[in-house]
């Protein structure tokens, strides 16, 4: 069980570290690599932007709770 939320936990932590490079800071981001820049009159705006905020909060919830699980199962 513990090898499963293991390879579980390197997954969500990969995939929430992609999200957070998605986002466009001040410069763009990555992106403007994929067709996300739509330049600084729309950024933050549009629903993807929105989406991609709830959704990497998700995942960074995800992530810290199978911290916990994970910290609590070892002991």
């Amino acid at each position: 069980m513990t090898l499963v939320l293991g390879i579980a936990y390197v997954v969500v932590g990969v995939i929430t570290v992609a999200l957070v490079l998605l986002h466009s800071g001040r410069g763009g981001g990555l992106s403007d690599m994929f067709g996300g820049g739509l330049g600084s009159a729309a950024a933050g705006s549009t629903s993807m932007e929105r989406n991609l905020d709830r959704l990497t909060i998700l995942m960074g919830l995800v992530f810290a709770f199978m911290t916990v699980i994970l910290s609590l199962q070892l002991d």
